[in-house]
């Protein structure tokens, strides 16, 4: 196993937790039913929220570059 497998492992978990704990913006019943609620659409993120977006944003990026690279390297450099 490659430094960077283990890296593209650790980034895997990482964005599937913070995936988990962001909040849903839609009810469970409204998404099965097709309702759209609009009365918070325009809801303006703060605090917390912000944060797990960049985050997930940052950490999406990262396993992006990573899983490119271990495309193109791993096969011509084997251990």
């Amino acid at each position: 196993m490659h430094t960077i497998d283990i890296f593209l492992l650790i980034i895997s978990c990482l964005l599937i937790t913070i995936i988990v704990l962001q909040e849903s913006k839609e009810d469970a019943m409204q998404a099965f039913s097709g309702e759209k609620s609009d009365l918070f659409a325009n809801r303006k993120q703060r605090g917390f929220e912000v944060w797990i977006n960049y985050i997930t944003a940052g950490l999406s990026i990262a396993f992006f570059v990573f899983a490119v690279l271990a495309a193109f390297f791993v096969d011509r450099f084997p251990v």
